[in-house]
């Protein structure tokens, strides 16, 4: 069965993500940390979780490149 985040989770995250200004490599880092949260509490990394991580990520590479 895949983890899911729970609603207030995501509207946590979503919170401080909108905090950051629109920098992508600040919203990488949250969820980053959160990732690293819930590996360290021994939970599995939930799907809409590593799917965003995924996205930040592709977001932070193109902006470096100038995209």
């Amino acid at each position: 069965m895949s983890a899911q985040m729970g609603g207030s989770d995501i509207a946590e995250l979503v919170q401080q993500m909108a905090q950051s200004e629109d920098d992508p490599r600040a919203c990488y880092a949250l969820v980053k940390q959160r990732i690293s949260e819930y590996r360290q509490s021994g939970n599995a990394v939930p799907d809409d979780l590593a799917r965003m991580e995924h996205s930040l990520m592709v977001e932070c590479m193109l902006e470096s490149q100038g995209r």
